[in-house]
């Protein structure tokens, strides 16, 4: 006879486990690449990890307000190896990111160290804020 018990615990363990595994994996088959955002006075830095990644195999392209990261990290086994455990993604990574209007994509720069990827997109002069002069006098008064 074998008893078990159920672990509301653990259940709630595996029910995580399987939610992050499938947002960790997209419909290709490819791994989705972490990353950080910050907000700057002058500009946003979008940092992603790209481990292990050849950087001649990332591309980054803008196309109508759309930030697409690309990465391919490609099979490291020889001929007369045979692999037993395999936990590291293989194959083609990529990200979207939405880009405000507020940006300038023209502007962007990119670059690679120590397996982060980091891109700076430059803020538009007409969207940083600004101080605006407040007139003084009668005749100087803005009618509603």
């Amino acid at each position: 006879m074998l008893l078990t018990s159920i672990d509301p615990f653990f259940q709630e363990f595996e029910r995580q486990f399987n939610r992050l595994a499938r947002q960790t994996f997209d419909n290709s088959g490819g791994a989705v690449m972490p990353m950080d955002g910050l907000r700057r006075a002058d500009d946003v830095l979008l940092r992603f990890d790209l481990p292990g990644i050849d950087p001649d195999s990332i591309e980054v392209t803008v196309d109508r307000g759309v930030l697409s990261v690309s990465a391919r990290r490609e099979e490291e086994v020889a001929e007369d190896e045979r692999l037993f455990v395999r936990e590291r993604t293989m194959g083609t990574f990529t990200r979207r990111v939405y880009l405000s209007e507020h940006l300038d994509s023209d502007k962007i720069d990119a670059g690679y160290a120590n397996g982060v990827l980091t891109v700076r997109i430059p803020v538009l002069e007409r969207a940083k804020p600004r101080k605006v002069a407040i007139q003084r006098g009668e005749a100087k008064a803005i009618k509603a």
